[in-house]
């Protein structure tokens, strides 16, 4: 059985590593990639792939709605989240989201060429530290973090700000206004009962949600 991998992620030198990588198996190739999020969507609806390798942070759209709308579509996808980031709560909302399968960046390719065969037979993978959250979170408040109750999207602009991107230039990387960036800002701190950007600052790296 020849398994067929779509490639989705804005880094050229990211993807051309896994096409490397992949091109050394003999089961494992890849028949189409894409460079963010649109372009990916529209590439995956067409079919002719078994297991797609999404990256979580992609321009225009990013990875977690690429793969909120490909599930909406009804039919069953093998999707596999790949980031940067360690923190549980993006491996458990991209689960949610109806992911196969979450991976970091640098997991083992070992561990990546296996988790690919496992979703291409119909299976998932799901990280034993990732699984137990997902079985015991009682998302009572005493437990839950502050920023698992922001959206997806408000997470995201939380990061973006974090790192030190502006609000005009998060409006243009998400393509949304400045105006609804603004919004996006405001409820993130309320949410978070936070009253400026340096105590968000602070907070991510506290929780190491950029590493």
């Amino acid at each position: 059985m020849i398994i067929k991998t779509f490639l989705a992620d804005d880094h050229r030198l990211f993807r051309d590593g896994l096409k490397r990588i992949l091109g050394e198996t003999a089961d494992i190739i890849v028949v189409g990639e894409a460079t963010d999020g649109l372009d990916a969507l529209e590439k995956m609806r067409q079919g002719g792939w078994d297991v797609a390798l999404l990256d979580v942070n992609m321009p225009e759209m990013n990875g977690l709605e690429v793969l909120k709308r490909l599930m909406n579509d009804g039919a069953k996808h093998q999707v596999l989240m790949l980031s940067t980031y360690h923190e549980d709560e993006y491996a458990i909302r991209t689960i949610r989201a109806g992911a196969s399968a979450y991976l970091t960046k640098n997991s083992p390719t070992d561990l990546l060429i296996s988790v690919i065969r496992r979703l291409a037979n119909g299976g998932r993978y799901i990280d034993p530290k990732v699984a137990e959250k997902l079985l015991f979170d009682l998302g009572s408040p005493s437990t839950t973090s502050p920023h698992s109750m922001l959206s997806d999207r408000e997470l995201h602009v939380l990061k973006l700000i974090a790192a030190g991107v502006s609000l005009t230039e998060i409006s243009q990387k998400l393509v949304l206004s400045t105006k609804t960036v603004s919004t996006y800002r405001a409820r993130i701190l309320e949410k978070m009962g936070m009253q400026n950007n340096a105590q968000l600052v602070r907070y991510v790296a506290e929780h190491k949600l950029l590493e």
